[in-house]
């Protein structure tokens, strides 16, 4: 152990003892000690914490050999005492204090000299408060009473931002960690300042995906993209599903696209706990921003000359580096590699559905009533043809992502389950004049045998209730030929 290390009255103990300690280890004979001790007053010895030579009186030798003679703890008896007045300030009373305290409530944003300065010409104006305190003075008040220096809050925080920061200030950090692999998935967006190259010339700044686990810190999966969307969100998700299987929970910040609808249907769909982090808050997804430091240490650092720098080649680079140096170095906090962690389990994940049950998942769920005359239904304005052995169903229940409507999925609108895939109209195919023929269905299909009776049973009903009643029909009956035959008979007499 480092001598410094064990603090200054430590290391005075110590110093002391190995002045002094050769006389208890071998012990003068009686009369002795005296001339021991002059022995030792003629000696040079380093001095612990300046380094220069330096000698010790026979008095003070002798002090130092009575104070260890009979103590149980030898060096404790030999350090240096504390102060009885020490954390007591003499140098600033309760009234400098008291100003400090005030100057420091109005400008936390301040730095330590500041205040000293300020406070020095309070007491020119003030005399009556005691003399300036020098800045180490204050300094050390200052600290000791945990009135350190904080962002200035004039014109740059929201409400949200205020929030968070009274919430650290009155809440403990505690850092934490899953206790099984693939218990907890961190996943967050990182833009860096690099720029890469499209195929038209043009220049952009990705963005990476990185999705970490809690508990080995494996990198399950990063790609850059060119924009932080849900459709970016889902790829890669899909890609650490398929390739480390599902987790229980998973982390991520208040992005929209971490809020889409989409991202809450799957994460529920597929049984994934989404914890999102206070806002304003990153210090709670610490360990992806601690691997944002390795990936622009390491990785960004070897491609900046690369030039020009392609989006591909980017991707390429990163899988490259995670997969054969990041995973396989050995991690400082877990004394391992996050692969051989991740290999030692506990292992909690579930195995990946297939992949059209997970894309199905980050899908939007909707209704639409079907529209008869040529059995289409509407989505974002692009219209959809519903298969024919769906004809006879009004509504219809439907999945699609907001991002990929060149299919949508139709689904039972009670249990969810997928019924058909459908796809949008191709209203230039149809003008082939090719139609299918619809499907007979099995549900729908009449009786061969017609009742021969004209009269429905309800109609019959009416007319059985209608005579029991004992009653004529209530109306005059009038026989058309009778009035023809009349008419004629007036015009001939006439």
């Amino acid at each position: 152990m480092n001598r410094k290390s064990q603090g200054p009255a430590f290391r005075w103990g110590i110093f002391r003892l190995s002045i002094i300690g050769r006389l208890f280890a071998n012990p003068p004979d009686s009369g002795q000690l005296c001339k021991e001790l002059e022995k030792l007053s003629k000696c040079i010895w380093i001095h612990p914490v300046t380094g220069l030579d330096v000698t010790y009186s026979y008095a003070t030798l002798e002090r130092w050999y009575y104070m260890a003679l009979d103590a149980q703890d030898p060096i404790a008896a030999l350090d240096r005492k504390i102060r009885s007045d020490f954390g007591n300030s003499k140098a600033m009373g309760p009234l400098l204090i008291e100003e400090l305290g005030k100057q420091y409530a109005s400008f936390k944003h301040w730095s330590y000299k500041l205040h000293a300065d300020n406070l020095a010409a309070l007491v020119m104006e003030r005399p009556h408060l005691g003399k300036a305190p020098s800045a180490s003075t204050v300094t050390r008040n200052m600290v000791k009473r945990g009135w350190v220096k904080k962002r200035s809050s004039k014109g740059k925080r929201t409400p949200g931002q205020q929030v968070a920061a009274e919430r650290l200030e009155k809440r403990e950090v505690r850092g934490y960690e899953s206790s099984f692999v693939h218990g907890l998935w961190h996943l967050d967006y990182h833009e860096s300042h690099i720029r890469v190259a499209d195929a038209a010339g043009n220049w952009h700044t990705p963005k990476a995906l990185c999705i970490l686990d809690d508990c080995s810190r494996l990198c399950c999966h990063i790609q850059w993209y060119l924009g932080e969307t849900t459709e970016t969100l889902v790829h890669g998700l899909t890609q650490a599903f398929c390739k480390r299987g599902l987790p229980k929970g998973l982390m991520t910040d208040n992005g929209s696209a971490m809020r889409a609808l989409e991202t809450r249907n799957g994460f529920e769909r597929l049984g994934i706990n989404h914890q999102k982090t206070l806002p304003h808050s990153p210090y709670q997804n610490g360990k992806q921003e601690s691997f944002w430091g390795q990936l622009e240490g390491r990785l960004v650092a070897m491609i900046y000359r690369v030039e020009p720098l392609t989006l591909g080649f980017l991707n390429q680079a990163t899988l490259a580096w995670a997969e054969m140096e990041y995973n396989k170095a050995r991690h400082s906090e877990i004394g391992a590699s996050p692969m051989e962690r991740m290999l030692k389990g506990p292992n909690i994940s579930t195995p990946a559905p297939e992949l059209e049950a997970i894309r199905l998942s980050f899908t939007v769920r909707d209704s639409r009533v079907q529209r008869k005359s040529d059995g289409t239904i509407q989505i974002k304005g692009t219209r959809f043809e519903v298969p024919s052995r769906f004809r006879h169903m009004r509504r219809l229940y439907i999945r699609y992502a907001e991002w990929d409507l060149s299919v949508a999925y139709l689904v039972d609108g009670r249990t969810g389950e997928l019924l058909s895939r459908i796809y949008p109209q191709d209203k230039t195919k149809n003008a082939s004049g090719v139609r299918r023929t619809l499907e007979r269905l099995p549900e729908c299909e009449l009786p061969e045998k017609i009742d021969s009776d004209p009269i429905p049973p309800h109609l019959r009903r009416l007319l059985a209730d209608y005579a029991q009643t004992g009653m004529p029909p209530a109306y005059l009956p009038k026989e058309e030929g009778a009035l023809a035959s009349a008419t004629s008979d007036t015009k001939e007499a006439q």
